[in-house]
């Protein structure tokens, strides 16, 4: 027996094959016809554009191989210079600041009320 899911009853309830085997809001086929274009322009297919892709800027990876691949003793996070270095002590500031603020938080919870 073949079970459906009843959309009045929200259960399952026994059915023949043909409505088992076509859920419910779904149909059995795509048409055969392309749809009408809307636009008046065609637009590129991605193998059209894939062989003649332009940059706007030059490739800037080699540059930074040589500058991340170098082993001058400095963390990967700090290799760029006074940049890294700003965000990482911002970041630090920041986080030292949270735990901070979250333990002075913690500490005025704990207290009881003074009524």
């Amino acid at each position: 027996m073949n079970y459906k899911f009843s959309g009045f009853t929200q259960k399952l309830t026994g059915s023949a094959t043909p409505a088992a085997h076509s859920p419910q809001g779904l149909k059995p086929g795509l048409p055969a016809e392309s749809p009408t274009m809307i636009f008046a322009t065609p637009t590129k297919v991605v193998s059209e554009g894939a062989a003649t892709a332009e940059y706007l800027g030059t490739n800037k990876v080699p540059d930074l191989q040589r500058i991340f691949q170098t082993s001058d003793g400095v963390p990967v996070h700090l290799k760029r210079g006074v940049p890294d270095r700003l965000l990482y002590r911002t970041t630090m500031a920041l986080t030292v600041g949270g735990v901070a603020y979250c333990l002075v938080a913690l500490y005025i919870a704990a207290q009881p009320n003074k009524k």
